[in-house]
């Protein structure tokens, strides 16, 4: 474990993180590990909202296109690829900023990924079945299972909806539960958790801009090109918001309006789940606005964080 605490920069999406980010990095003498499960994919830009290119020129950015979006990106290869990385900018005298919205990806940073029981091949092939016949069902069960990780997933990530039943199966306990009680001595990393918190309605605002740019500036084409390239429509990297929607344009089945709509209502919904995760989160000190609203204040938290 490195000696020099973490400066961590968390909240919903569209709460100006990235900015948030990358200028306490500039101001502290820092480089940015992105902590988003969905921008390590290459060439999926414009869905994921990744920094812009003049941007990562001025602060390095890591964990970032680091993998193919044939290819499933797990929140173990993440913890050891940041490990590594924020290892690397320690030594360098540099100070690790870790931004994201994957509060799953900053949790496990901090804390370790909990020893799951091992896969059972049956249970998942019946759990697989099951969705297929009936989602809505297998969604309930795990509501009435794991109220509280349900609170925390999309209806739409059938991965983590289906491991959460398959080890509460296994296990005979909610995931959440085993989470809570697993055997920790503490956090891996000393850390200073900063959490954007807008005002709701403006944050609602923000999200219909930005999917409407997202829109504007080309997704359902870089979608288009991600297909092209051999990216299967069901592969992980395409649930992301955004991406999913517009695979349904590609296919004829949508019109653009009608994806981004469900956008903005799919964006809503994660902003929602993401706020609900920090609540339960220890450790949180909250920011009360936008990134660009609160550089000040964080400044002040970290400097107080580290002892200045």
């Amino acid at each position: 474990m490195i000696e020099r605490p973490l400066l961590i920069v968390v909240g919903p999406t569209a709460a100006g993180k990235t900015w948030l980010g990358a200028q306490l990095a500039l101001r502290f003498h820092g480089e940015v590990v992105s902590a988003d499960a969905f921008a390590v994919y290459r060439g999926m830009d414009i869905g994921t909202a990744k920094p812009e290119p003049e941007l990562r020129k001025l602060v390095p950015h890591h964990l970032l296109d680091v993998a193919s979006p044939t290819e499933r990106y797990s929140a173990g290869q993440f913890l050891r690829d940041a490990d590594s990385v924020i290892a690397d900018i320690d030594r360098r005298g540099r100070q690790p900023v870790v931004v994201g919205g994957t509060l799953f990806y900053v949790h496990a940073l901090l804390y370790g990924l909990f020893p799951e029981p091992p896969k059972d091949l049956t249970l998942r092939a019946q759990l697989e079945a099951a969705w297929e016949r009936d989602p809505e069902a297998l969604r309930r069960e795990l509501a009435q299972r794991d109220p509280e990780l349900f609170a925390r997933l999309s209806p739409n990530d059938r991965q983590r909806i289906l491991r959460a039943l398959e080890v509460s199966v296994l296990a005979g306990r909610p995931m959440s539960e085993l989470w809570a009680q697993s055997p920790s001595s503490g956090p891996r990393y000393r850390f200073c958790l900063l959490a954007c918190c807008p005002p709701r309605p403006a944050l609602h605002a923000r999200i219909a801009a930005r999917v409407e740019t997202m829109f504007a500036r080309g997704l359902v084409d870089e979608t288009r090109r991600l297909l092209e390239s051999g990216v299967a429509p069901t592969a992980h990297a395409l649930k992301a918001i955004g991406y999913r929607e517009a695979v349904r344009v590609v296919q004829g089945e949508w019109s653009e309006t009608q994806a981004r709509q469900a956008t903005v209502v799919a964006t809503r919904q994660l902003a929602k789940r993401q706020l609900t995760w920090l609540r339960g989160e220890a450790g949180v000190q909250w920011l009360a606005g936008f990134g660009e609203e609160v550089l000040e204040q964080a400044s002040a938290l970290w400097e107080a964080c580290r002892g200045e």
